[in-house]
Order: structure tokens, then C-alpha cells, then sequence
């Protein structure tokens, strides 16, 4: 086991009432103490639990200017996403995906990593992690370092041509999208930001896009991602679940886990005996099922557990 004495507090006391040679304000304290207390517990579950899974969800790029789709309470925050097939059959959802998607690209393309995605990275190359199961779309997870990585709901950055399975570059269907709709740089940008690149836009923009088309055979494109009512592949469920089967432990990260497909984990996980950690602010859908539950933030949380680890 990882044992460290104490953990480190700010410098100044914070038994102090707070003036000008004591500005730490009490919340800023409890959240420290708070902190070193869960990093502490962190660090000595790694320890304790050399073969890991981590399951992460949006929260985790929260931090990375990605919208969340729920809130601490695990409610719903936006409006009705789209549904797989929908998209697949209905030219009107084409239209209003691609048209969001315009506008809300060039968020998910500059989103650059969080200490959070750095730290789980580097204790994979340490030999702590397997595993990372992740349920984000915006490859943040990679751009950090992460090798072993299985996007759960697939990749942003890429676009499937619905007859011809071909995958298309992201960045290559932006400037398609721009070149048969030209109209669409003199319209403000001003919108409201939602996850995983979508734009809150009026319908009326929306309506009047041309929609892109493959480049190999002018067939329909979708991102190639699990839209909402669609189904995760078989074959990478069972490479989550054989990765669980011989882990020591699940950690679950900025997941509400109310979606089954990453619920499933922390069930299984639970059925096999295997403790599940869960590190999250809100309430989440497993919860029942953790023997821990971290509320610290992932990104200082993570990076303090990291710390204690170099610090012997």
C-alpha cells in the first residue's frame, strides 16, 4: 500500500480567519483538505489495484471547453438529441445535424487535453491503467498520450459514408460543407454551444444547407459515432468486457453512467466482485454500486494522486 503521513495543506494556516496575511477564504480550505484527503484515498486504491479499467464520460472534458450533457443531478440539460434513425431516414435531421455541426466543429477540433486526460496517460505508461473505456467522441483521451483507448461511441473527427462504409476526415467535409453552402460565414456565430460539437442554430439555417455528399460514391454521410438509439459494436463491448474480467478494479470518471452502455460496466464489474470507484460531483446512475465515491474535481484530483505517487 502507498502510505504518505500527511497530506500537504496551503502554506498559510487555515485555522486563521482570513486577512491580509491569511487570504485563503474557508471554502478555498475545506475544497483543499477535501482534495488531499480523496487523492490520498485514490492513490492508495492504485496501489492496492495495479490493473485497472477507467471509464470516463463528458465530464471529464468539461474542463477542455466541452459542454456536459447533464447536470449534478444527473438531469438532462438541452434539448431532445438526435436519434440514430432518424438521422438515417429523414433528410430534414441530416440537415439540421450537418448545419449544428458547421458551427460547432471548430470546438471539438481546438479542444486540446486537461491535467485529467494527461494523468490517466501517463499512469497507463506506468503499467497502472489496461484499459481506458471512453464514452467521449472528441479523442482527447489520444491527443494526451493514452495507447490503449477504445472509443465507446466512436470518433468525431471522422465521417462514414452510409453506402459505402468509407471514412472520410472530418476537417475534409467542414470545407465541402463550406464550399456548397458559401452563405454560411456571413451568418453571426454567436450561437449557443452544445456537446460533442453541436450548435444551437435557428431551423431556418438548417433548411436551406445543401447536404454533403462522399466523395468516392455520392452516397449520405454520418459522423462516424453512436448516435442516441443506436447500438455500441459488438466486437468492442467485448473488448471493454474482456479488459474488465481481468482487472482488478473499475474506475468510473465524469460519467452520470445513466446510459446503459457504460452503466453495463460498473454492473459487471459489481457481479464479479470488483470494486468500482466512482469519481464524479453529481449523482450518478451506479452509485448504488461504488465502494467509493470521489467528489473532488477529476483534474486536480488526479493530478494530486499523481503527485503522491512521485513522492514515494
Amino acid at each position: 500500500m502507498l502510505k504518505i503521513e500527511k497530506a500537504p495543506l496551503p502554506s498559510r494556516d487555515p485555522t486563521q480567519r482570513r486577512s491580509e496575511s491569511n487570504p485563503y477564504p474557508s471554502t478555498y480550505v475545506h475544497f483543499m483538505i477535501q482534495l488531499q484527503k480523496d487523492a490520498l484515498t485514490l492513490a492508495n486504491l492504485v496501489a492496492n489495484y495495479p490493473r485497472l479499467v477507467v471509464l470516463t464520460g463528458a465530464g471529464i472534458s468539461h474542463e477542455s471547453g466541452i459542454p456536459t450533457y447533464r447536470d449534478k443531478q444527473g438531469t438532462w440539460l438541452h434539448a431532445n438529441p438526435i436519434q440514430e434513425q432518424a438521422f438515417m431516414s429523414d433528410d430534414i435531421t441530416q440537415q439540421r445535424y450537418w448545419a449544428r455541426s458547421w458551427f460547432g466543429w471548430p470546438i471539438m477540433r481546438d479542444a486540446r487535453p486537461n491535467p485529467a486526460h494527461f494523468v490517466l496517460a501517463e499512469l497507463e505508461k506506468r503499467g497502472a491503467i489496461d484499459l481506458i473505456i471512453t464514452q467521449n467522441v472528441d479523442r482527447l483521451h489520444q491527443r494526451a498520450g493514452g495507447h490503449n483507448v477504445v472509443d465507446l461511441h466512436g470518433r468525431i473527427d471522422q465521417v462514414r459514408c452510409l453506402d459505402c462504409n468509407v471514412l472520410h476526415c472530418r476537417d475534409s467535409i467542414q470545407r465541402l460543407l463550406q464550399t456548397q453552402n458559401p452563405w454560411l460565414d456571413a451568418v453571426p456565430s454567436g450561437h449557443l454551444s452544445r456537446p460533442d460539437g453541436d450548435m444551437e442554430v435557428p431551423e431556418h439555417i438548417s433548411r436551406a444547407l445543401s447536404l454533403p455528399k462522399c466523395h468516392t460514391c455520392g452516397g449520405d454521410l454520418m459522423p462516424n459515432v453512436v448516435f442516441f438509439g443506436g447500438s455500441v459494436p459488438a466486437s468492442t463491448v467485448t473488448t471493454c468486457l474482456d479488459a474488465l474480467d481481468k482487472a482488478d478494479a473499475l474506475i468510473a470518471v465524469g460519467s452520470s453512467l445513466m446510459v446503459f452502455s457504460g452503466y453495463r460496466f460498473c454492473r459487471r464489474a459489481s457481479q464479479l466482485g470488483k470494486p468500482v470507484v466512482i469519481i464524479n460531483p453529481g449523482v450518478t446512475r451506479a452509485d448504488d454500486l461504488a465502494q467509493v465515491k470521489l467528489q473532488s474535481p477529476a483534474g486536480p484530483l488526479l493530478t494530486q494522486t499523481l503527485k503522491h505517487f512521485d513522492q514515494g
